[in-house]
């Protein structure tokens, strides 16, 4: 029951500054899909889903990110998963800098002075949260699509689970390291907070942590690695440009692996920095009762234009990391699957954050509603969604305040709730074709 994972991070859709250098990137990406369908076919498989640890745009804009969604659709159409399997968090370019106003820098700047006591009081007023959350406008539709929710109240979002083993679990714990990212952010000045730092551990559950910077660049790094070491397994970042994997030993029966990713896509090319993304596998490992992690780390051959397995940042290191998993241990085995029977590959499945009990995603919303959710808040720009939700009568048409994204997620969720699911998806094609058929004049 291995779970195969695609690992993205720093894509940076929209960075190119000339023509030339967006089909050389474009070319990459393509190169990316070949690679990544040829390397799970080897496998014999098809992918659980695709990971993107933070910076999908480059300056936050509504036009990235639908870039961003149709190539991301062309990866899991290749890998052989759904286009709902796609889980993120977001990153330092994944905030607007022209939505930071005078006022929101003065808080941000506030925060990174006084730490918690600043970010909580923020984050309890709900003017200032929705300021503070205001920057992430375009990242909240496109990853809200997903189901990927941003949690305005500065918790951490578990979103999804995999299931390798019977009574043997995945978590994945996404977490918000951009939260006070500013125009220019320094290492070790961001902040996590203490409701994102604190997140519970499950009996038979083993967490991976989804965070955008490495631990270096948070003044409350060593609080949060307490946590970490504590309670997650695999801690999987990016940003740095740079991969590097660390596995440390926390205590007898217990390892912490710390993968940092390279940039899919980064800002220069040159001798250090290239196109690079992994492929993981997390499985269980029966003898050891533990969660193993196997890395395929991939990266551009300059002289050949392709991917291939990055030789040099596997030397002196293992390909399949088994890890202390005490999680699993406390958690008594269940019945093996009958011999003879081979399992089809494991798929994530929604699962609530269990510190507060929200749902970040309906775990009973069927597919067919949540590839709605998904071209309704991903693909659609704000005017196009208020003007569907007038036309369905679930907004008045001379309303004249703004719709936040929570707001507009409640709307959706009152129209699915009055079982108008068809005519959303009707009007949400209808506007999608308009909205292309005006591109292309």
């Amino acid at each position: 029951m291995a779970a195969v994972f695609i690992h993205l991070s720093d894509i940076h859709f929209g960075q190119e500054k000339d023509g030339g250098l967006v089909f050389i990137n474009d070319d990459a990406k393509k190169r990316l899909l070949d690679d990544a369908a040829a390397e799970i076919a080897k496998l014999g498989t098809t992918a659980s889903g695709v990971i993107v640890t933070g910076d999908i745009a480059y300056a936050a804009k509504y036009e990235e990110y639908a870039k961003a969604g149709e190539w991301l659709d062309r990866l899991a159409q290749r890998i052989g998963c759904s286009r709902l399997d796609i889980q993120m968090v977001p990153g330092n370019h994944d905030i607007d800098r022209d939505a930071i106003t005078p006022v929101a820098k003065f808080h941000l700047d506030a925060v990174r002075e006084q730490g918690d006591k600043m970010l909580d009081m923020l984050l309890d007023d709900e003017g200032q949260r929705e300021a503070l959350y205001q920057r992430f406008a375009a990242y909240r539709d496109f990853s809200g699509g997903y189901g990927c929710d941003l949690d305005v109240g500065g918790v951490y979002s578990a979103d999804v689970a995999v299931a390798v083993a019977p009574g043997r679990t995945v978590r994945f714990v996404r977490l918000n390291s951009a939260l006070i990212c500013s125009r220019k952010d320094d290492e070790g000045k961001l902040i996590l907070g203490a409701r994102q730092r604190v997140f519970e551990a499950i009996d038979g559950e083993e967490m991976v942590v989804l965070v955008h910077h490495p631990l270096n660049w948070l003044q409350d790094s060593d609080e949060a690695a307490r946590y970490f070491k504590a309670r997650a397994r695999v801690i999987i970042s990016g940003h740095e440009h740079f991969p590097s994997l660390d596995i440390k030993a926390v205590e007898e029966g217990c390892d912490l692996l710390m993968l940092a990713a390279g940039a899919t896509a980064p800002d220069d090319i040159d001798e250090k920095y290239t196109y690079k993304y992994n492929i993981l596998t997390f499985d269980w490992d029966e003898a050891a009762d533990a969660l193993a992690v196997t890395i395929n780390p991939r990266t551009w051959n300059f002289e050949m234009k392709r991917f291939e397995r990055d030789d040099r940042f596997l030397e002196g290191k293992s390909e399949r990391n088994v890890l202390g998993s005490p999680y699993f241990s406390r958690a008594p085995r269940t019945a093996a699957p009958i011999q003879g029977i081979v399992d089809e590959p494991p798929h994530v499945r929604p699962v609530a954050n269990p510190v507060t009990g929200s749902k970040e995603v309906d775990l009973s919303m069927p597919d067919d509603i949540r590839l709605v959710r998904l071209r309704f808040f991903r693909d659609l720009p704000e005017e196009r969604r208020r003007r569907i939700l007038v036309e369905l009568e679930a907004i008045p048409a001379d309303l004249t305040d703004r719709l936040d994204h929570t707001i507009e997620q409640r709307f959706f969720a009152k129209l699915v709730a009055q079982g108008r699911v068809g005519e959303l998806s009707a009007a949400t094609n209808a506007a999608i074709l308009e909205q292309k058929q005006g591109d292309a004049e």
